[in-house]
């Protein structure tokens, strides 16, 4: 089975690759030039490799969507802007090249990083990203949620596309209730002691605990009208 899973997966791949070799609006760049692109204000840059992959080291500000896993490549790509240049790259080059060829088709303009990240790293160009930072403990996240009335936890990640955009809402309702409501953000590529124990699955996640309990949770966009009905009562 997991045989003819991968024959598909890799078939799908050089579909999607060839598609991208026939498309006109298909751009590929050489490290350096790719670089300079993503370095202009308002790019939107995109990792289509694993979260292990990204947490070892990823372009500045990219965001991340694994393109092996597709609804949670769907899922995150959805949130892109599709009036800005996308800038994709994966390790080497063969991934990115089919997730363009695929947001082309959904409408976006995208640029292929020629080479992935070993290209970008045999040029010597910065590279962010460490697996060596600490984690939360459980224990540590059991304590704020037994010694506080009202917890909103958001689960996310600077690198995930609909948790950047939910940053404005989440603002409005931590100002909203600054006066009763404790605020705990897990960090979705760190904290993975604490999304394990909170059975977590997808990106974003929102949890709210009343002295003590869960009751509610909800994952991705959420309107500050949602988080009001339940923040309120």
């Amino acid at each position: 089975m997991k045989c003819k899973i991968c024959a598909s997966l890799f078939s799908l791949a050089i579909f999607f690759v060839s598609c991208a070799q026939q498309n006109n609006n298909a751009t590929t760049l050489p490290a350096t030039a790719f670089q300079a692109e993503v370095q202009k204000q308002g790019a939107q840059v995109l990792d289509v490799r694993t979260a292990g992959e990204f947490q070892g080291g990823h372009i500045k500000n990219a965001l991340q969507a694994n393109w092996n896993d597709a609804q949670e490549f769907e899922n995150r790509t959805q949130h892109l802007d599709k009036n800005a240049t996308v800038y994709v790259y994966c390790q080497a080059g063969g991934r990115s090249a089919a997730a363009q060829a695929f947001l082309i088709e959904k409408g976006y303009k995208v640029v292929n990083l020629e080479g992935g990240m070993s290209n970008w790293k045999m040029n010597n160009l910065p590279v962010e990203g460490s697996n060596n930072q600490a984690q939360m403990r459980v224990e540590d996240f059991d304590k704020v949620i037994a010694s506080n009335k009202l917890v909103l936890v958001d689960i996310g990640a600077t690198w995930c596309p609909p948790c950047r955009k939910m940053l404005p809402t989440i603002d409005q309702v931590k100002k909203q209730f600054s006066d009763k409501l404790y605020f705990l953000a897990v960090d979705g590529g760190v904290d993975l002691d604490v999304m394990k124990h909170l059975k977590f699955e997808t990106l974003p996640t929102f949890i709210i605990y009343k002295n003590g309990k869960e009751v509610w949770r909800k994952t991705g966009i959420v309107d500050a009208a949602e988080f009001n009905k339940v923040l309120a009562n």
